[in-house]
C-alpha cells in the first residue's frame, strides 16, 4: 500500500538517515509473498520502494511516464529534496507546461533499489536483525532495479508506460526496460548513456569505492550500526566522480586557473584554485545526503551493466522485434558516455528494425548537460513526446 509522510526539518545527516526507512515521499511496500528476484539468484523480501508522482493518470491509464534517476539522484525529480531543500533534479524538464508536461502526463519517479531515499538499500533496516543491512544486502544490478520498478508500476495498475525516460544510469534503466518489457514501453528516451559500462568508467568507480573503503570510519560497511560515517572517503569519491561529469572546455570556461579568494598562490595545500574549492564543496555537501554503502552498490550496478551479454554479444538481438519508439540523445562534450556509445545503440536499433531517432547536442557542459538548461534538449524531448502522443492517441 502507499503512504505519505511530511518531511521533518532536522539537520541534514539525521534527515538523510531517516529517509532510508521513512522517506518524505510515497512508499510502496511488498511483503514476504512478493519477493524481488535478483540476478545474483537471491531475493529481497520484504521490499520497499520510495516514489513520487506528478500529474493525473487518465481514465485508460495510458499517459504514464516513468522517469529513471541517475547514480546519485532520487525520486524527487520535480519537487524539493527533503534533505537539501533544493529543487528537484529535473525540475527544468518535468512539470506543468514543461517538456515532460504534467498537465498532460502522469509522471512516476522511484528511488532505485540499493539507494538511500526510501527504497530498500544498505542503509535500510534489515527486519531480521533490526540493524541496517550494510553489506548484508545482496548486490543489485540494473535489471534488478527495473524489476522493482515493474513491481511498482504493476501495483499502480498500469499495463503500458507511454514513455520511460532518463539520463546516465537512468538511461541504462530505460534501455533495460525496453529490452525486458518491450510490450510495456510505448516510447523510450535514453539520454547520455550507453549499452554497457566501459573499462574507463569502471576504473573511475573503483577509485571512488576504494576511497570509501579506505576510510577507517567505513568499518567494513557497518558504520551506521557503529555510529560512524566514512565522510572523508565518500567526499573524495564524489570529487573524483564529479570531474567526469564535466568537460575540459566547461571547466576552463567556468574556472580556468582562477584563484579562490586570494591574489597569489599560498604555497601550501589549501584550496588555492577555484576548481579545488568547488570540488571540496561538492564532496562535503554530498555526504550530507547520500549513504556511502549505497554509493558502492549503485556504482557496482552500473559496472555490471551490459545488455548484449545476454544476447550472444550482439546488441541488435536484444531489440529484435521491438515496437517501442526510441529517441537517443547524446552531447558532444560528454566523455563519460560519448556519442559513439549512443551511436552503437542507434545502429543496433536500426539493425533490429526498430523505430529510432537520434539527436547529438552541441555543448561544452559535458555529461551533466542533461541536468542543465539546454534548450535543444528541451525541444527534442517535447517534440518526440508530442509526435508519439499524436500517434498514440489518433
Amino acid at each position: 500500500m502507499a503512504s505519505y509522510r511530511q518531511s521533518i526539518p532536522v539537520d541534514g545527516a539525521s534527515q538523510a538517515r531517516s529517509e532510508a526507512d521513512t522517506p518524505s515521499s510515497r512508499v510502496m511496500r511488498f511483503g514476504l509473498d512478493q519477493p524481488l528476484r535478483l540476478d545474483s539468484g537471491q531475493f529481497i523480501a520484504p521490499l520497499q520502494i520510495g516514489y513520487q508522482t506528478y500529474g493525473t493518470l487518465n481514465a485508460d491509464r495510458s499517459n504514464a511516464i516513468l522517469v529513471c534517476h541517475a547514480l546519485t539522484g532520487d525520486q524527487h525529480v520535480a519537487s524539493d529534496n527533503p534533505v537539501t531543500g533544493k529543487p528537484g533534479w529535473w525540475e527544468t524538464v518535468v512539470g506543468p507546461g514543461k517538456p515532460i508536461d504534467t498537465d498532460r502526463f502522469f509522471v512516476i519517479c522511484s528511488n532505485v533499489v540499493g539507494g538511500c531515499m526510501g527504497s530498500t538499500g544498505p542503509a535500510s533496516t534489515n527486519p531480521e536483525t533490526g540493524e541496517p543491512y550494510g553489506l548484508d544486502l545482496p548486490l543489485i544490478t540494473i535489471p534488478d532495479m527495473v524489476r522493482a520498478q515493474a513491481m511498482l508500476v504493476d501495483a499502480l495498475g498500469i499495463d503500458q508506460l507511454f514513455c520511460v525516460a532518463g539520463g546516465s544510469m537512468g538511461g541504462m534503466q530505460v534501455l533495460q526496460w525496453a529490452v525486458a518489457y518491450p510490450e510495456r514501453v510505448f516510447t523510450a528516451l535514453p539520454i547520455a548513456t550507453g549499452p554497457r559500462h566501459s573499462s574507463q568508467n569502471i576504473a573511475f568507480h573503483e577509485v571512488g569505492r576504494q576511497a570509501i573503503m579506505a576510510d577507517p570510519d567505513w568499518r567494513g560497511g557497518r558504520y551506521l550500526a557503529e555510529g560512524t560515517s566514512p565522510r572523508k572517503g565518500l567526499a573524495v569519491a564524489r570529487m573524483a566522480a564529479h570531474i567526469t561529469y564535466m568537460s575540459d572546455e566547461g571547466l576552463h570556461r567556468k574556472f580556468g586557473r582562477n584563484l579562490q579568494d586570494r591574489d597569489r598562490v599560498a604555497f601550501g595545500f589549501d584550496a588555492d584554485f577555484q576548481i579545488e574549492s568547488y570540488l571540496r564543496h561538492q564532496g562535503l555537501s554530498f555526504v550530507e545526503r547520500f549513504d556511502a554503502n549505497s554509493y558502492l552498490y549503485v556504482t557496482r550496478a552500473m559496472d555490471y551493466f551490459d545488455i548484449a551479454a545476454d544476447y550472444g554479444g550482439r546488441l541488435a538481438n536484444a531489440f529484435m522485434g521491438s515496437k517501442t519508439r526510441f529517441c537517443i540523445v547524446s552531447f558532444t562534450s560528454d566523455w563519460l558516455f560519448p556519442t559513439v556509445e549512443s551511436k552503437t545503440v542507434v545502429r543496433a536499433l536500426n539493425a533490429s528494425g526498430a523505430s529510432v531517432s537520434f539527436v547529438e547536442i552541441e555543448t561544452d557542459r559535458g555529461h551533466d548537460a542533461f541536468l542543465l538548461d539546454e534548450p535543444v534538449l528541451f525541444a527534442s524531448i517535447r517534440g518526440f513526446l508530442s509526435s508519439a502522443a499524436a500517434a498514440r492517441w489518433k
